[in-house]
């Protein structure tokens, strides 16, 4: 049985990691750097770092902030945030990430996944989506968030994987930060759709929430940033409280 994956993410803007509700009011989190050493100490799975204001401002992500981080780590970590050639992540490659994420560009330019994929093979390339339940229909945004599109979520993904792509991480940003728990629903539906990793992403605020993403969700993995970043759950409670509802994890 494969196990479960905890995935802290830190999301960047000017150096610093933040954190906010609903894709807005960000606030500080704390020093890149730092944090990640912690949750590699922790026993964090995997390490996810988005540069999520490189694309609004049309600008590459910053390879010094990736270097310094992956320096610290000696977990799987995956990068995004701007990333729209072979350059750029032949680049962050180089700067220690292990997979990188795509998540405007391929909505813009779908072939990029087949490109990406045949470049450095499928378990390199994650595609995040980002997605926002309105009317009973999830839409797939853009930009951080901010440009709604007609995309559908679950045909979206069924495309992704089909161009090789390796991973989804879906955030749902009606729960983004609101601590009321993943989107469970869609999750579980996301995983009947295609056959690669799901990520779930939004949400997370409490132990029961993880344990509802792996059981109900049936999500892969399980990714969250303000619980980790101000101490409300460490890691090794929650992998051991995870581990106690049967639920297989690498202590």
């Amino acid at each position: 049985m494969l196990t479960k994956r905890i995935i802290p993410c830190l999301d960047i803007k000017n150096g610093r990691t933040v954190k906010g509700v609903n894709f807005v009011n960000l606030i500080d989190a704390g020093d890149p750097v730092e944090l990640a050493r912690e949750y590699a100490n922790q026993g964090a799975d995997e390490l996810v770092f988005l540069d999520i204001s490189a694309t609004l401002e049309a600008r590459r992500t910053r390879h010094d902030m990736v270097l310094h981080v992956a320096e610290a780590l000696n977990i799987p970590f995956t990068v995004g945030g701007g990333i729209s050639t072979v350059e750029d992540v032949d680049d962050l490659l180089k700067c220690g990430a292990d997979k990188i994420s795509i998540n405007s560009s391929a909505v813009k330019n779908p072939e990029l996944i087949n490109t990406l994929s045949g470049k450095f093979g499928s378990q390199c390339i994650v595609v995040a989506i980002d997605a926002k339940e309105i009317n009973g229909s999830w839409n797939v945004h853009l930009n951080g968030g901010t440009i709604p599109t007609e995309l559908d979520l679950f045909e979206w993904a069924r495309e992704v994987e089909a161009r090789g792509a390796g991973e989804i991480l879906f955030t749902s940003m009606n729960h983004d930060g609101t601590k009321s728990g993943f989107a469970n629903e869609a999750l579980a539906r996301l995983t009947k759709t295609v056959n690669i990793p799901i990520i779930a992403s939004g949400g997370a605020g409490s132990i029961q929430h993880f344990i509802d993403t792996f059981e109900t969700g049936m999500a892969d993995a399980a990714l969250a940033a303000s619980v980790f970043h101000f101490g409300e759950i460490p890691i090794p409670e929650l992998k051991k409280e995870l581990r106690k509802n049967n639920i297989e994890v690498r202590l």
